[in-house]
């Protein structure tokens, strides 16, 4: 047994007391105590780093093992191996003499084994008939065993902390390649977002990877890239919305409902063009003239005040600049990317939105979209979303302005010069909206 040996190094090396402690952590082993020595030693060169030995060195230590006569470790048995420097030089792969001492004295230090040195620093074994190994002297493996259950736990957070920097790695790969790419598509595709500031955002996060990676300096890298790449996610999903609303009337799957409208009547005439001026176009209708007429209708009068109703074919609207829809409907620009609305994409972006909002349901708006076209369905949505509550259910008011729009019986013009008007004269469109009713049900 080897719990209550202490030696004393043999030559001009000195005793310190840090080498008595060692030795006596060393031989501390618990009574039963065994390992696979082969098991063991894997362990030992999973937990290199954290035991702080060298690679070479670890060769030196498979070759004591190797003089080892048995598999098993165990505190019941000598643990002394005693090997000539020849021996174990040709085991540990021809190692030259001083480079073999060096690294014992490196596994010496870092306490995987210790010295027990004869009287003449030689090593050997005294047997008797009687128990065998009556005293050995050389190099303990008691250490090593001591230090078992430190050295396999250590071994298993090493490799789980190698896993999880190889998944990190392999992440951030992943997140590279796909905001990489997805930034390319979406300029190509032209989707609206500023994405030179994007692009360089991602670079500067790039630059901070280091060549020395770990699971601390990778993580926050990693956790900026994923943001960056939801934030691309959704504004391309948000495009893919808007085009999906913007596809023809063949390709949509046409779901009608009845729905309950708003108790106001919600007929819209349709601009007229002539002499009479456009602010004038919500006039009371001549008489002898119907709202629903389908065909157009020549009015004869006397001299300038005479004028031509012209009403555009059935399923057909006429569109205005994007500028007067901003102006009758400037509630709609808060919607709209970065806040603001500068082009028909972005409009149609923002009408995406107070869809969601304002609770009418993606068939209706799709519906509305095929029979008016994009452009003039999301300045549909801006007039329904100015008007505030005026409007009881904005779902079954855009259906019933599809319906309307089919029959040729709706149009945009009167709908946004009444509220033009009404932002003109400060008429709150919160309110009973009475000018906007007035022009609706003419």
């Amino acid at each position: 047994m080897e719990s209550d040996y202490v030696t004393t190094p043999f030559g001009r090396r000195p005793m310190l007391l840090a080498m008595l402690l060692k030795q006596r952590r060393g031989e501390a082993i618990a009574a039963g105590t065994t390992r696979n020595k082969w098991k063991l030693f894997r362990s030992v060169c999973e937990a290199r780093a954290g035991l702080d030995i060298t690679d070479r060195a670890l060769t030196v230590l498979d070759a004591l093992l190797s003089f080892y006569p048995e598999d098993e470790l165990s505190s019941d048995k000598p643990l002394v191996v005693f090997p000539s420097n020849a021996q174990l030089s040709l085991r540990a792969r021809g190692m030259a003499a001083a480079t073999l001492r060096r690294h014992l004295a490196l596994l010496v230090e870092a306490g995987l084994i210790s010295r027990k040195d004869s009287p003449n620093g030689k090593r050997y074994v005294r047997r008797s008939r009687e128990v065998g190994i009556d005293e050995a002297y050389g190099f303990s493996l008691a250490p090593l065993l001591a230090r078992a259950g430190e050295i396999e736990t250590m071994a298993a957070r090493i490799a789980a902390d190698r896993q999880m920097l190889r998944s990190l790695k392999e992440r951030l790969t992943i997140r590279r390649r796909d905001i990489a790419k997805l930034i390319s598509a979406a300029v190509e595709e032209a989707v609206a977002g500023d994405w030179e500031r994007v692009s360089s955002m991602f670079h500067s996060i790039l630059q901070r990877i280091p060549r020395a990676a770990t699971i601390e300096n990778l993580t926050p890298v990693l956790k900026d890239l994923e943001t960056i790449r939801t934030d691309i996610v959704n504004l391309l999903e948000l495009h893919e919305k808007t085009q999906m609303a913007s596809t023809s009337e063949s390709q949509i799957e046409r779901h009608i409902q009845n729905s309950q409208t708003e108790s106001l009547s919600e007929s819209e005439p349709r601009l007229e063009t002539g002499t009479t001026p456009a602010g004038q176009a919500d006039r009371d209708q001549q008489p002898g003239t119907s709202p629903h007429d389908d065909g157009p209708k020549a009015q004869t009068g006397g001299g300038e005040g005479s004028r031509l109703a012209v009403r555009p074919r059935a399923g057909e609207l006429q569109s205005f600049p994007l500028a007067t829809v901003l102006q009758a409907c400037p509630d709609i620009m808060d919607y709209g990317p970065g806040g603001k609305v500068g082009s028909w994409r972005d409009l149609m972006t923002a009408a995406v939105v107070i869809r969601s909002m304002l609770a009418v349901s993606p068939s209706a708006y799709e519906a509305a979209s095929g029979v008016m076209g994009p452009e003039n369905a999301a300045t549909v949505m801006a007039c329904i979303l100015q008007r505030g509550g005026c409007i009881n259910s904005a779902g079954g008011y855009l259906r019933d302005l599809t319906r309307r729009t089919e029959r040729g019986e709706f149009a945009l013009g009167p709908m946004l010069m009444a509220l033009l008007r009404a932002k003109s004269s400060g008429v709150s469109l919160t309110g009973t909206c009475p000018r906007l009713h007035h022009a609706a049900s003419r």
